[in-house]
């Protein structure tokens, strides 16, 4: 079912992590939607991922959610900046 946002940011966040130049692998999505009044944080969670579980198999390597309703967005109307990745290894090296 679709979750009609009001709000909806995908942000790739890959080149904050050890992957080769131009990737596509580390994404952060912020989703402000009504479907989501009266879920649980693990139910709006699941509900983004089976909207994209196509892109999760065809390769995202990781997938951040900040899912809110349209109140909980009035209040805060935005979201934490993610860490770089911890990893001091350069890409290609383990």
């Amino acid at each position: 079912a679709a979750l009609r946002p009001r709000h909806l940011q995908v942000l790739n966040e890959s080149h904050m992590h050890r992957v080769p130049p131009n990737s596509e692998t580390h994404f952060k999505v912020v989703v402000v939607s009504p479907e989501f009044e009266g879920l649980s944080l693990v139910q709006r969670h699941r509900r983004v991922n089976d909207l994209l579980a196509q892109e999760i198999a065809d390769g995202v390597h990781a997938l951040s959610i900040s899912s809110h309703t349209p109140t909980q967005w009035e209040k805060k109307q935005n979201v934490e900046p993610s860490p770089s990745c911890t990893s001091k290894m350069p890409f290609g090296r383990r």
